[in-house]
């Protein structure tokens, strides 16, 4: 798979030379050969005036990731295993811009490319606030299926300003929004597993409030379809262009945090094409128009997913059928 630089939504076909998957396709070299991509949907958020959270998707393609490293300007600041894609900067200081970028490094040792930049201001101190904030109240969430759940708040608050809200999972924070945030969603999980979260919330001075009440919920067993992590309102239209057809798709991303970069679109059933944005993905409706050949009369079932946040694939959008008109 490979990134094609630009705000627009691109075409990155599979390793089959022509849209539809056929049968017999090249062997490419070995993935863990080649350093991995850059990381896609790198954010920061500052949590407090000395300190920034800092998240990023898995990079993508089949290369598999040893740790992500996390870049301030050129210094190398922080380093996470693989299979993480967060962490927290700390001991910045107040009212300061800070500009990240994240980098893959492979099993085998390769270090792939810097992330786009990422800025950040972190804001002002002010004076000896020692007061923290108030404990967010009324945490609820609800399973989105096997792999996630969606957990949501009331606000804290404080004698000034409450920057970020922490989410704990058994004790242990696992993610972070902003302090105008009182909902997230949490994936990665694994189905059938009875989990605890809590929230506590944060101040510039980095005062934190005491936790929650805690939320208990139970992911669904088994694989399941996805639906809460699939893109919705899905269209499709075939059009005529130059003798040619072509499918327009449209939809809105999964309501999930983080950045959505990635998207798989099945033709027939079948794996047809990765479509992969190169700069910033739009947050509402997306479009994306591609040829399907020249003849008439023919007709298709098509579909689409994302790769979330965390790496994994979601769930498959509702199915529709197209005709290419005489």
């Amino acid at each position: 798979m490979r990134r094609v630089p630009g705000s627009a939504l691109v075409l990155v076909p599979t390793l089959c030379c022509s849209l539809l998957l056929t049968a017999g396709c090249a062997t490419e070299e070995r993935p863990d050969s080649r350093p991995p991509p850059a990381p896609p949907g790198v954010t920061a958020d500052a949590g407090s005036a000395t300190s920034v959270h800092v998240m990023w998707n898995r990079a993508p393609g089949d290369t598999e990731i040893a740790r992500y490293e996390v870049y301030r300007g050129r210094g190398k600041v922080k380093e996470v295993p693989g299979d993480e894609h967060m962490v927290d900067v700390t001991r910045l200081r107040p009212s300061t811009t800070y500009v990240f970028t994240v980098r893959a490094r492979g099993t085998s040792g390769d270090l792939g490319p810097p992330s786009a930049e990422v800025r950040v201001t972190t804001p002002a101190a002010g004076t000896a606030d020692r007061r923290a904030p108030s404990r967010p109240g009324r945490l609820d969430g609800k399973v989105l299926g096997s792999r996630a759940v969606q957990l949501s708040w009331e606000p804290s608050t404080d004698d000034r300003d409450v920057v970020s809200y922490d989410i704990l999972q058994g004790g242990s924070k696992i993610h972070g929004v902003g302090g105008e945030q009182t909902a997230a969603v949490v994936t990665g999980l694994r189905p059938g597993t009875r989990y605890s979260f809590t929230v506590r919330s944060r101040d510039a001075a980095d005062n934190l409030s005491p936790v929650s009440a805690p939320v208990r919920l139970t992911t669904a067993p088994g694989a399941d379809d996805g639906r809460a992590t699939a893109p919705t309102g899905f269209r499709a239209t075939a059009r005529r262009d130059d003798q040619a057809y072509s499918v327009e798709l449209s939809w809105l991303p999964p309501p999930v945090d983080g950045v959505v970069t990635e998207y798989e679109i099945q033709l027939d059933g079948r794996t047809a094409t990765t479509l992969v944005w190169g700069g910033t993905p739009p947050r509402g409706r997306a479009t994306y128009r591609f040829h399907v050949g020249r003849e008439a009369g023919v007709t298709y079932r098509v579909r689409i997913r994302a790769k979330l946040p965390d790496g994994a694939w979601g769930g498959f959008s509702a199915e529709r059928t197209v005709t290419t008109d005489g």
